[in-house]
C-alpha cells in the first residue's frame, strides 16, 4: 500500500453501503459494536436540500472513510460519524474527508464546527486535535427511571421564561459553552436560544425548577426515539432472539443549583417520561464534579464515562 495514496472524495450513496459496512461492523464488539452499519441506509440525505452531505474517500476504487456533515442551525456544522478503514489508516484520509465538509459547511454559511467524541476514543480524539480541533467542553449522562409518582421538595414550572434565565445566568451555561441536544439530530449539541424554550415548551417539555431564593434549575426534553431491540427468547422456539419495541425520551439538558433542586428536577423528568410511556430515558448534565457528584447523591443512575465536545472555526481557512 501506498503510503501517499490518491484519495478522491465523492458523495456517499446506498449502494456503498457493503463497503461502509465491510470496516464499521467489526467496531467496537465490546462496545456494543458501531451504528453506523444499523443506520446507514435512513442516515444519508436524499437531496442537497436537507441541510446534511455524507462523503467517502476512495483510494484506487476501494472506499477508505466516511463521514457527514450536518448544518444545525445557520451557522453551527455538525460532524459525525468519521471513520476510517484500517488499511487506510494514518495516510491522510481522515484529514482529506475534513476538509471536504469543512469546505461544504462554510458554503452552507457554517462559521463554526463540532464533534462528539466519547472519552474512551482515544485514537478518535487524537485524531481531531491532529485535524484542528480544539476541546469546548464535556458532559456526561444521567439516566432516571421513568416514575409517575416522583416527587421532590421543589416546585418545578413548564414557563420556558423562567427556563431561559436561568439557564442564562447559570454555571452549567459557562460550562457547556452554551450547548445543549439538538431537538432534530439525534446525538449531536448546538448553541441553544430563548426561541428554543418557547419551541420546546410547545413541542416537548421545558422544566424550571423554582427554589426558596429563585431559579434553582432548568431542563427540556429533546426528542423521544422508538426502537427495535433484541431480547432473549423465553418461549422455547427456534429463534434465540426476537425483537421488541423501546421507548427512549430524551432530554438535552439538565441543570440545577443545589441537591434538592436536582431532586425536583429529576423527579419532574421522571414523570414526564413516564407520561410519554417511556423506557428509558437519557439525561444530559454538565461533567463537573458539582454535577455529577449532585445527581449521583440523589439516587440517579449516571454513565460510567463522559464524552467530549470539540470543535473548529471555519472562517478564514
Amino acid at each position: 500500500m501506498s503510503l501517499d495514496p490518491t484519495i478522491e472524495i465523492r458523495r456517499a450513496t446506498h449502494d456503498d453501503y457493503e463497503a461502509v459496512a465491510a470496516f464499521t461492523s467489526d467496531l467496537w464488539p465490546e462496545r456494543g459494536g458501531d451504528y453506523i452499519p444499523r443506520i446507514y441506509h435512513d442516515w444519508l440525505e436524499e437531496s442537497d436540500e436537507t441541510g446534511k452531505k455524507t462523503v467517502l474517500a476512495e483510494v484506487d476504487g476501494e472506499v477508505a472513510g466516511i463521514v457527514q456533515g450536518v448544518m444545525l442551525s445557520s451557522d453551527e456544522a455538525w460532524f459525525q460519524g468519521m471513520r476510517v478503514a484500517p488499511d487506510f489508516r494514518r495516510q491522510g484520509v481522515s484529514s482529506r474527508l475534513n476538509d471536504a465538509t469543512f469546505e461544504w459547511s462554510r458554503e452552507q454559511g457554517a462559521t463554526v464546527g463540532r464533534v462528539m467524541i466519547f472519552s474512551w476514543n482515544t485514537v478518535s480524539l487524537g485524531a481531531a486535535r491532529a485535524n484542528g480541533y480544539e476541546p469546548i467542553t464535556e458532559f456526561r449522562f444521567a439516566h432516571p427511571d421513568p416514575d409517575s409518582d416522583a416527587n421532590g421538595p421543589c416546585r418545578v414550572s413548564s414557563d420556558p421564561t423562567a427556563a431561559w434565565r436561568y439557564w442564562t445566568h447559570s454555571d452549567a451555561r459557562k460550562h457547556l459553552q452554551g450547548l445543549g441536544l439538538d431537538p432534530d439530530e439525534s446525538w449531536a449539541v448546538r448553541e441553544l436560544t430563548r426561541q428554543d424554550f418557547d419551541r420546546l415548551s410547545d413541542e416537548t417539555a421545558v422544566f424550571a425548577v423554582e427554589g426558596d431564593d429563585g431559579l434553582a434549575g432548568v431542563g427540556y426534553r429533546s426528542r423521544t426515539d422508538e426502537r427495535e431491540v433484541g431480547s432473549d427468547d423465553s418461549n422455547g422456539s427456534d429463534d434465540a432472539t426476537e425483537s421488541r419495541s423501546e421507548t427512549l425520551a430524551e432530554y438535552g439538558l439538565a441543570a440545577w443549583e443545589d441537591i434538592d433542586a436536582a431532586r425536583s428536577l429529576f423527579a419532574a423528568i421522571a414523570r414526564d417520561a413516564a407520561d410519554c410511556g417511556a423506557d428509558e430515558t437519557r439525561v444530559l448534565i454538565p461533567e463537573t464534579a458539582r454535577f455529577v457528584t449532585d445527581a449521583a447523591a440523589t439516587g440517579t443512575t449516571i454513565s460510567e464515562e463522559p464524552d467530549f465536545v470539540l470543535g473548529i472555526d471555519l472562517t478564514g481557512r
